[in-house]
């Protein structure tokens, strides 16, 4: 069965959230331990109040599922304010035709193009490749309706006055980041996901801290807010429990050989290398045995003579059903991915990921491909 045949299979997608349920319960049963294993803060003793009970999932599983996290009017407030944005800021018919993938063609796209480096602080929108014509157009049923034929906006809306700033900056934000552990929380970046309805692209398995890479250890944390209802059928999260106990396996740095080692020590998008060379590439890390066996970083698990959602469950994958409003939160060594949106409905999300500061004494990677002037610093929750 394909994905386009579980749209008309409701028993298929009966199975599916059975399935995923009953993994979901097995999930809720955690020992007590006289220490708590955090995955930011290490071992640390366990009171009375600590862990709390969304800690204690957290960490054990790698993922938080928050319910009515964000409300209908902040909701309504984001998406007003990207429609804004796209009507008066984005021009397709100038460098703004940029296709945002995550396949094994994204250093071909995002790699190599300086649109991508600096839209760190800016807000810059990433089309489909299924809106644009063979000739890198945008198609004609696409330029009265601009808002459809894109994959995502960033990365820079929190800095940005309006819906998202406030929500960035928001008492329950602060709150959950601080309660699930971060000392220091600073906003590298923000990203609107668009998942548009029939022709929205599948986001391959990854982890966070491929792009958002910190020393001396990994301190990145998504918070995936539902801006529409996530379901099976129009893309919602897949998670791997417990794989954010794993390493890193990939780093998205930028290259050498096109910038020069001097510039990317400075932090500079000016490169000085070769110029036929792409700006960005993977780099493998060093990772133990067991996690090498892990061969579908970039792409989607598949199991021969399996369905994409069997051969999900098979590789530990559980799919997270939100309703609008709901909050995913997950540390940057989870691995996770999304299906296409093969139904008629969209699913927008926004995104906030955050690493911790200085003053938790992590340092951001000068070779990260997201990298501010070095006047500015990244949005401070507590500031």
């Amino acid at each position: 069965m394909d994905y386009q045949s579980l749209l008309s299979d409701e028993n298929e997608q009966s199975k599916i959230r059975q399935r995923a349920s009953a993994i979901l319960n097995e999930l809720k049963d955690i020992p007590k331990k006289d220490v708590h294993n955090s995955w930011i803060k290490g071992p640390t003793k366990a009171t009375s109040s600590y862990p709390s009970n969304n800690c204690q999932f957290f960490d054990e599983y790698g993922f938080l599922h928050v319910k009515n996290f964000a409300s209908s009017q902040e909701i309504q407030d984001m998406k007003h304010q990207m429609q804004t944005l796209v009507d008066t800021q984005w021009d397709p018919n100038g460098e703004g035709l940029t296709v945002f993938r995550t396949d094994e063609k994204q250093i071909e796209e995002q790699g190599s193009t300086d649109y991508f480096l600096e839209s760190a602080n800016k807000v810059h929108f990433f089309a489909e490749s299924g809106a644009m014509t063979q000739e890198g157009k945008l198609k004609p049923e696409f330029l009265n309706d601009k808002i459809s034929a894109l994959n995502k906006a960033g990365h820079g809306m929190h800095v940005q006055p309006g819906a998202f700033h406030t929500y960035t900056k928001s008492d329950k934000i602060w709150n959950l980041v601080t309660e699930l552990g971060w000392k220091d929380p600073v906003v590298p970046q923000s990203m609107y996901i668009f998942k548009q309805a029939r022709v929205g692209a599948e986001v391959t398995s990854h982890q966070d801290s491929t792009f958002l890479y910190t020393t001396p250890k990994q301190s990145c944390l998504g918070l995936w807010l539902a801006l529409d209802d996530a379901t099976i059928t129009n893309g919602c999260l897949w998670v791997r429990p417990k794989s954010h106990c794993e390493k890193t396996r990939v780093k998205f740095v930028k290259n050498p050989a096109h910038f020069g080692t001097e510039q990317i020590q400075k932090r500079s998008n000016i490169a000085k290398g070769d110029l036929k060379e792409s700006q960005m590439i993977f780099v493998d890390e060093d990772v133990p045995k067991d996690d090498a066996k892990i061969d579908w970083v970039g792409k989607i698990p598949s199991v021969e003579g399996m369905s994409p959602w069997e051969s999900l469950f098979e590789k530990g994958f559980i799919p997270v059903e939100c309703k609008k409003g709901d909050l995913v939160v997950f540390p940057g060594e989870l691995d996770h991915l999304s299906l296409p949106n093969v139904s008629d409905k969209q699913r927008h999300t926004f995104q906030l990921h955050l690493v911790e500061g200085e003053k938790a004494g992590i340092t951001w990677s000068e070779t990260n491909w997201l990298q501010y002037p070095k006047t500015d610093s990244f949005l401070r929750l507590n500031a």
